[in-house]
């Protein structure tokens, strides 16, 4: 989280530092890594990029590697494939002083360095520092072989894609980033979100990527589709319930304790919390759930806490942090992944005529307002690798507008500020199917075009699917994954064949 520190000095710089890391728990050293910068006295982490997956460069026997870019700011802030991000840090240390700093995190951490560019637990780089020109025996600046490297252009294009390199006045980082890629069609290294220690992440920019299905567990009386169904009340129809959704294949269990239904009442932090403690309590217990996440589907921060200390991996917040001010820095401290869903107003007036309103259009709307919640997550310490995005379907949309939002989700999905951000899209027997349905109202009558409304979803680029009837719904996202995520593989291969041929 960032922390800003009452020792700062007014000299302060902007510098860009890259870590990557493919050795041993990847996703924990970058975060480790982090923490120790912001924790510096002269150093205030200012932005991160996204956590990009790629192949490793130069040595090729090694494992790949996680990629970012952080941006700092002078102030006294066992697997396959390489991670990498870019920070955005400010300080008021000089080039040599930020490079100790760094070579000792790296130190700390168990950094062993063994190959030139080979293996490691944790690399730290300083990128740029300011717009100036820095050569020693021991440090460039900028680093040297950034501009052949798509694996540092790309997250640093997340930050600050229209500056140019000190070495080039005319040429801002996303054109060299599309020079160095005008033969592809697709990135050859894709986004990073963690979800739980033993789910595979989510990597939305694969072409090949698996749709992931998450079972709607709502433990509430008066949940618009299945409410009181499960009774936090009852262990054995409990565990019934959560077995059930897992043998028919959901990936991630959603429990939720506070309905969100159009015009919902709304319960105590207290109640909400009772209700989904016992399925909680269930899951640490079952060993089929060893492999699923789960999420807390609340927008409250002392709900969200109790739940992850009682074992969710991530918040799934229907108002993207808007209507409890705590929600966002509670997220940032617990470190968990949060998903950031559309929404306006409360559930009681989210269909009020003033909220169903987008004068510049729904996906204009919806895109903008979920980037002013993106960096507002940012702002309140939330790494960018934590976001995931939820364009709300039938939350402040009328049933025209949800399907105008679920036609054009790739809009969504490339939409600037929002590139490479995982989406969950929840069409699951909501009116705007029932509608199209020819009016049908009993919401358990919806799965045909539930169905239909699913595979739209895998079509549009969604990289979750939120459901209620687990079973015949996986088998739509794997045929849907058939036909459109294994095809685009197929087609990215054919492609680059073809242009190296």
């Amino acid at each position: 989280m960032n922390q800003f520190h009452s020792s700062a000095t007014p000299n302060s710089h902007s510098a860009f530092i890259a870590m990557g890391s493919n050795m041993g728990n990847r996703v924990d050293m970058i975060e480790q890594a982090c923490q120790k910068l912001d924790e510096h006295v002269y150093i205030r982490l200012v932005r991160t990029s996204g956590l990009w997956e790629t192949k490793p460069m130069y040595v090729e026997d090694q494992n790949e590697f996680l990629n970012g870019v952080c941006e700092v700011s002078n102030t006294p802030s066992s697997y396959d494939l390489r991670l990498m991000l870019i920070v955005k840090i400010s300080t008021s240390l000089q080039p040599g002083d930020l490079l100790d700093v760094l070579q000792n995190i790296e130190k700390d951490l168990g950094r062993v360095k063994l190959i030139d560019k080979g293996p490691r637990s944790i690399d730290l780089d300083i990128l740029l520092y300011d717009q100036v020109q820095h050569g020693s025996d021991r440090l460039t600046i900028p680093h040297a072989l950034m501009l052949e490297r798509e694996f540092v252009l790309r997250p640093l294009c997340e930050l600050i894609p229209d500056t140019p390199h000190p070495d080039h006045p005319s040429m801002p980082y996303n054109s060299f980033l599309a020079r160095l890629t005008e033969n592809t069609s697709s990135p050859s290294m894709s986004t990073f979100t963690p979800m739980s220690s033993t789910l595979s992440p989510l990597t939305a920019l694969n072409p090949s990527r698996k749709t992931q299905t998450m079972a709607i567990i709502n433990l509430t009386p008066d949940s618009f589709s299945d409410g009181g169904r499960n009774s936090p009340t009852d262990p054995a129809s409990l565990h019934s319930t959560l077995l059930s959704a897992i043998n028919a294949g959901a990936t991630i269990l959603d429990l939720g304790g506070q309905s969100s239904r159009p015009r919902a009442e709304s319960i105590s932090a207290a109640e909400e919390f009772a209700r989904v403690a016992p399925a909680l309590a269930l899951l640490r217990s079952m060993p089929e759930a060893r492999h699923t996440a789960i999420s807390i589907d609340t927008y409250r921060s002392e709900v969200a806490r109790q739940a992850v200390a009682a074992g969710a991996h991530f918040v799934n917040d229907v108002s993207a942090g808007t209507l409890d001010p705590d929600m966002l820095s509670t997220v940032a401290q617990l470190g968990c992944t949060v998903c950031l869903m559309h929404m306006r107003g409360t559930p009681e007036t989210m269909m009020r005529p003033e909220h169903t309103r987008y004068p510049d259009g729904v996906v204009a709307g919806v895109a903008t307002e979920l980037l002013e919640r993106v960096r507002a997550a940012e702002a309140a310490g939330v790494r960018r690798w934590r976001i995931m995005l939820d364009p709300g379907l039938g939350f402040a949309k009328t049933s025209e507008q949800s399907l105008e939002v679920l036609r054009n989700l790739k809009v969504l999905r490339e939409w600037k500020g929002l590139e490479g951000l995982p989406w969950l899209v929840g069409p699951s027997r909501k009116g705007f199917v029932g509608k199209a349905l020819g009016g049908r109202k009993e919401p358990g009558e919806r799965e045909w075009g539930t169905a239909a409304a699913v595979a739209a979803c895998v079509q549009g680029g969604a990289d979750v699917v939120r459901v209620h009837e687990v079973g015949a719904m996986r088998d739509v996202v794997r045929v849907s994954d058939a036909i459109w995520r294994d095809n685009a593989a197929v087609a990215e291969k054919m492609s680059r064949d073809m242009n190296g041929a």
